[in-house]
């Protein structure tokens, strides 16, 4: 098929490659010129705007960072029109980024005004998942265009689940960041205690992964430097999945809680902790940095 990938970050470039090796012809835009020229490379096209790389698309994918990025993207601004308005035929478009339920909901009633089908499909699995080609898609929207969708997504994800409904995907992928925030900082806490209490953290990680405490995060993706070899904090915490990321996500889980009076005292609690942890210069380092805000001071 003839795709267009939008955003080419730490997600979104590995996710490209995988449509280029699956035989698809993949025409990518980012506004960083040098993550372009990787992507020529593996035999994409790079392409001097959004809508060059959309012009006789099936499928528009877009992976970015933020709900107003995605926003800009599609609907435009008073001073320049959006992707909606010079979109050639009738493409499936897929949102792949973690935005709120109600920007997804913007988005896609506005495709759907242009007689357009829109997916909010975010991912989970990371940074590793996206180079292996074994992410998983949580997708809302149509069942018709979710079955459109499913092969493209398939050859860049394990699992594709069908969430329900126009930004019923983001609504699912905001409760697994929130669990996942929660889990990192519960780790980190654990691992750090033990440490302090004279415990090799290698040893009380095998301790806890083959015990009650084994989670994603300690199992996957240790936190603790040099405990878990490949992971980001054995490589002082660098590319991954950031901090300033982490922490946008978990202030989506707290709107959507106050949205619907729910009761989320952990994703809370975890949210201010990795707010404080970006706001004290740790936004661009994998979100497993967390471990260094209870290593703070251990030197005295």
């Amino acid at each position: 098929m003839k795709i267009a990938f939008i955003g080419l970050g730490n997600m979104g470039a590995p996710m490209a490659v995988n449509l280029v090796k699956a035989g698809h012809e993949v025409s990518v835009f980012d506004l960083v010129d040098s993550a372009m020229k990787r992507l020529e490379e593996t035999g994409a096209l790079a392409c001097a705007s959004a809508q060059s790389a959309a012009s006789g698309a099936e499928i528009v994918i877009s992976m970015l960072p933020a709900g107003q990025h995605v926003r800009r993207l599609y609907l435009g601004r008073e001073d320049s029109p959006g992707l909606f308005e010079a979109l050639e035929g009738n493409p499936l478009i897929v949102d792949a980024s973690t935005i709120s339920p109600e920007d997804a909901r913007a988005v896609g009633t506005a495709a759907e005004a242009r007689g357009l089908t829109y997916l909010d499909a975010p991912v989970s699995g990371g940074v590793g998942g996206a180079q292996a080609g074994t992410l998983t898609f949580i997708v809302g929207g149509s069942e018709a265009g979710y079955e459109q969708a499913r092969p493209v997504l398939e050859a860049m994800g394990k699992n594709i689940f069908h969430a329900g409904g126009i930004g019923a995907g983001q609504v699912a992928k905001i409760c697994n960041n929130m669990l996942l925030g929660i889990l990192m900082s519960g780790t980190a806490e654990a691992l750090a205690l033990g440490v302090k209490n004279g415990l090799d953290p290698a040893v009380l990680s095998e301790i806890m992964k083959q015990s009650s405490g084994g989670n994603w995060a300690l199992n996957v993706y240790n936190p603790w430097p040099g405990v878990m070899e490949g992971s980001a904090a054995s490589r002082d915490y660098q590319g991954g999945f950031l901090t300033d990321l982490m922490a946008k996500d978990l202030g989506l889980a707290w709107e959507l809680a106050l949205g619907c009076k729910a009761t989320v005292p952990m994703g809370s609690q975890a949210r201010n902790l990795f707010a404080l942890h970006s706001a004290q210069g740790s936004g661009g380092l994998d979100f497993s940095s967390i471990q260094q805000l209870y290593r703070a001071g251990e030197e005295s």
